[in-house]
């Protein structure tokens, strides 16, 4: 199946109410929340964040069976997807509120893990959790964003060179720079398609993240008590 729509824009700039819309007009759309729940694909992403990246992948291993893909991972491969699709259209999704609102939400949600310590420990234990850090520090935060997070002022900086780099690569007539606030009118215009009678999609992820992010706290701490405990227990026997 063709890709017809590259979403290139950085994470939590409404990647999932693109998502949701796209999947609404008929786009079947990827996006990081097709990635968790699958082994293959996390697999094949960490291997994409380990090789250098003018290494050439199958991407239709991952993307066969979408029309479209946004968020990351794939928008951290954007140059290469843009070879790969060439005739498929841009859209560089922007923060509603501007670049400062989308370094808050991005170092309180998707960059947490990575100064989480319980996220450190459980990686050796958890493999998904292994996986999935392993392939955004290598691929999305060193690579993509240029090892800019979290320091603010060298993010934001790197969220505005993004946007130039976009439009200095993408034809004007392919490309569609894009806030969730916009609305249906503009999406619709740009693919060719009819406006849905329905509510453009206001997807807002934040909350059921930071109950992820709850959870691996919880178990990562339960797991240093229960070392704790198991220590104690051993030198207890031992006296």
């Amino acid at each position: 199946m063709p890709i017809d729509v590259l979403g290139v824009g950085f994470g939590r700039t409404g990647t999932l109410s693109l998502k949701t819309a796209l999947d609404q007009l008929g786009l079947p759309c990827y996006h990081m929340s097709e990635v968790l729940p699958r082994r293959s694909h996390r697999l094949f992403w960490l291997r994409v964040a380990s090789e250098p990246p003018e290494t050439e992948h199958d991407w239709e291993k991952v993307l066969g069976d979408y029309r479209a893909t946004v968020d990351n991972p794939g928008a951290a491969v954007w140059r290469q997807l843009l070879e790969a699709y060439p005739e498929a259209k841009v859209i560089l999704t922007l923060h509603p509120k501007g670049a400062e609102s989308w370094f808050d939400s991005t170092l309180d949600t998707i960059y947490r893990p990575q100064l989480m310590w319980e996220s450190r420990i459980l990686e050796p234990l958890l493999p998904p959790v292994r996986h999935l850090n392993q392939m955004a520090r290598g691929l999305i935060w060193d690579r993509f964003h240029g090892g800019t997070m979290p320091d603010r002022e060298r993010s934001i900086a790197r969220y505005q060179e993004h946007i130039e780099e976009v439009s200095a690569a993408v034809p004007p007539e392919r490309l569609l720079s894009f806030r969730a606030t916009d609305g249906w009118e503009p999406l619709c215009e740009f693919l060719g398609l009819e406006v849905p009678e329905q509510p453009f999609p206001r997807v807002n992820e934040r909350r059921e993240m930071r109950r992820r992010m709850l959870g691996m706290a919880v178990l990562g701490r339960l797991i240093v008590l229960a070392a704790i405990a198991a220590l104690a227990a051993l030198l207890w026997s031992l006296t």
